[in-house]
């Protein structure tokens, strides 16, 4: 076990935003949490996971002990007729795999191409794409408790997975938790994940986007590579890369309303991009919400938000003047405000303040 002291997080964030590590383990293996959790200096300190950096917005330097996940290694664990289960370690790129995946003939991840962040990260978001959730293609994870330091593996009913939702986003005290008491927000480490990808594979199809693709390219019938390749081309031209533009990707959450509370929207914006979902909801496109607010390319001090995708806030700083992840969250709650102002509805931020 490697414990540095005061880390810098700058390159450990994908906004970008100057911040250090007070202290730092780097969690190559399972062991390497063991020896924290028994390290007297160390066990007694509250905890802070850190994977890729692509779902944070660091407000000041972290003071609880950071656990940097660098669990590497994927591979092809087991088949059945219906399903290959491929396995990977937490600290795994996620578009890497998904590359990996098409690459060995294992198709289902092709919605899903370019999210930033690592694959320990996927679960907690329940990250999703083009019509494509996490949970979808979720067999189950190993993780460590913080507290006791051993080991569990959980399904996806024991993730309680929601729209970016899980039991890792939840205490346990949580009252308004989808887990009804049981939450892991803070108590766990995941250290690998396994997916299962079906051999009965279908393209998932539907969005605009790929429509629009599919018409360009007068293919009917894609393949997975032929969506992957799609959807990477959609992406770039759309969002952000993290390595030129700090930003934490999709900032703010699709909030969902009742057909009624639509309705009612439609009546004064008649053009509002909505989605009707399975369990009789209607998700709004919140990017579209906070573009006809006005904010698109509009700054706050360095925080911006991106010409291209209103949804996107990005870093405008200079390296010698970085954006601050007060000045992010100052834009963010102004964009709260305008749209719940204008439409009643109050949009939930993605990434975890810290």
């Amino acid at each position: 076990m490697l414990v540095e002291k005061n880390v810098p997080l700058q390159h450990s964030n994908t906004f970008g935003i100057v911040a250090k590590a007070l202290t730092l383990v780097r969690v190559a293996q399972e062991a390497d949490i063991a020896a924290a959790l028994q390290d007297p200096a160390l066990k007694a300190a509250p905890k802070f996971v850190l994977g890729g950096g692509s779902n944070i917005v660091l407000t000041g330097d972290v003071k609880p002990l950071v656990l940097k996940v660098e669990i590497m290694g994927k591979r092809l664990l087991r088949e059945d007729p219906k399903a290959w289960i491929i396995e990977a370690g937490a600290g795994e790129n996620w578009h890497d795999l998904v590359t990996w995946t098409l690459q060995n003939g294992y198709p289902g991840l092709e919605n899903l191409a370019l999210i930033p962040g690592t694959v320990g990260a996927s679960p907690v978001q329940n990250i999703g794409a083009y019509g494509v959730e996490l949970q979808d293609r979720f067999e189950s994870l190993d993780a460590i408790d913080l507290t006791t330091g051993q080991p569990f593996t959980l399904n996806a009913a024991q993730c309680a997975f929601g729209y970016r939702d899980s039991v890792f986003k939840h205490s346990s005290s949580a009252p308004e938790s989808a887990t009804h008491g049981f939450g892991l927000e803070g108590k766990a480490l995941i250290t690998r994940v396994r997916f299962a990808l079906p051999k009965a594979w279908k393209p998932v199809l539907g969005y605009a986007d790929i429509d629009k693709k599919m018409a360009q390219s007068g293919i009917q019938a894609p393949s997975a590579q032929q969506i992957y390749d799609w959807i990477c081309e959609i992406r770039k031209a759309k969002l952000p890369d993290p390595q030129v533009i700090g930003n934490a990707g999709s900032f703010f959450k699709n909030p969902t309303v009742s057909p009624e509370q639509c309705a009612d929207i439609i009546q004064r914006e008649p053009k509002i991009v909505h989605y009707h979902l399975a369990d009789g909801t209607v998700k709004l496109a919140a990017g579209w919400l906070i573009d006809v607010c006005g904010w698109k390319g509009k700054t706050i001090g360095n925080a911006g938000v991106y010409e291209k995708q209103a949804l996107v806030l990005v870093n405008r700083g200079g390296t010698a003047d970085p954006v601050t992840g007060g000045e992010v969250m100052t834009l963010a709650k102004a964009i709260q405000t305008s749209v719940y102002e204008r439409f009643g509805i109050l949009l939930e931020p993605e990434p975890v303040v810290v």
